[in-house]
């Protein structure tokens, strides 16, 4: 069995996106990662220096919270929750 060489340029690519409760587990990591390196002040001065505010970061912070809370709202409800939201949509 011979394997493909390694320098078989592709013909064909792809790319998936789906809307998936599963990514606030991303967005989880993303932002312990974040608030460990603002609470440090790592890399903070680079994006000052570039313009940002710091007020920004804790915008942000609050902002992927606040999807992460989202997506855990979606992730709980059950079907009989589901059929509420239908009602409410028809009024």
């Amino acid at each position: 069995m011979k394997l493909a060489s390694t320098t078989t340029l592709l013909k064909l690519a792809s790319t998936f996106l789906g809307n998936t409760t599963a990514i606030q587990i991303i967005f989880k990591r993303v932002s312990e990662q974040f608030v460990s390196k603002f609470g440090k002040r790592a890399f903070v001065h680079w994006q000052t220096g570039e313009g940002m505010n710091e007020l920004e970061f804790t915008e942000t912070e609050s902002n992927i919270n606040d999807l992460v809370s989202e997506y855990q709202q979606y992730q709980d409800a059950t079907a009989d929750d589901e059929g509420e939201f239908d009602e409410e949509a028809e009024c």
